[in-house]
């Protein structure tokens, strides 16, 4: 299958939700049970959808693997790892600025978020995302570009929103058990954060 996200949004949709729950959500879950935050992301190729590698936050270790960040840790540790131009990067919450630009330098020209910064802040207890574009770049909550010289960010749940019936209201109940599944660890996250040494939790 080759891939066209304008013919394929619906099977694109579905398999990166499959991706979140199956995939992501497992390493999430020992993730936030070791103190980390609930990011996580995974890599897909292009031309069929399987998965290549899927990865969390560990930010006890290092304050800097992200969940993205980290997934490219370990993607970049592989030998046999495909062109970076040949996959989808899909990440479960919007990057934040250094995520951003990590995906940029990989070469990637493209990524798929399940979660909004907005919901980081607003959903999670978590608004540094929006406090770094803020504070450091001057950028209002959307203000970096979406689509640019260097890939193009989409938003999963606007996939899913586009879908026709009964597709459509098939994968927004996917969406809201996702959703559950991370309202829980969210809420785990916040009650045991305090212990950990992540400079911004």
């Amino acid at each position: 299958m080759s891939f066209t996200p304008e013919g394929a949004a619906a099977t694109i949709a579905s398999r990166l939700l499959d991706v979140i729950d199956t995939d992501i959500l497992p390493l999430t879950e020992r993730g936030v049970s070791g103190g980390n935050k609930v990011f996580g992301a995974a890599l897909l190729r292009k031309s069929d959808l399987s998965l290549v590698i899927a990865g969390t936050n560990d930010e006890t270790v290092n304050p800097l693997w992200h969940g993205e960040i980290n997934t490219l840790r370990q993607f970049y540790e592989r030998i046999d790892r495909p062109s970076t131009k040949d996959l989808i990067f899909l990440t479960t919450h919007e990057p934040c600025t250094l995520c951003m630009s990590a995906i940029t330098w990989a070469g990637f020209d493209n990524y798929y978020y399940f979660y909004s910064h907005e919901d980081s802040r607003d959903s999670f207890a978590i608004p540094h995302d929006l406090r770094i574009l803020k504070e450091v770049f001057g950028l209002d909550p959307g203000g970096y570009r979406r689509t640019n010289a260097f890939w193009t960010a989409h938003s999963v749940v606007d996939l899913i929103e586009a879908e026709a019936e009964p597709l459509r209201s098939t994968l927004l109940a996917r969406r809201d058990r996702i959703r559950a599944r991370y309202d829980s660890l969210s809420t785990q996250y916040q009650d045991t954060k305090s212990g950990n040494d992540i400079p911004l939790n």
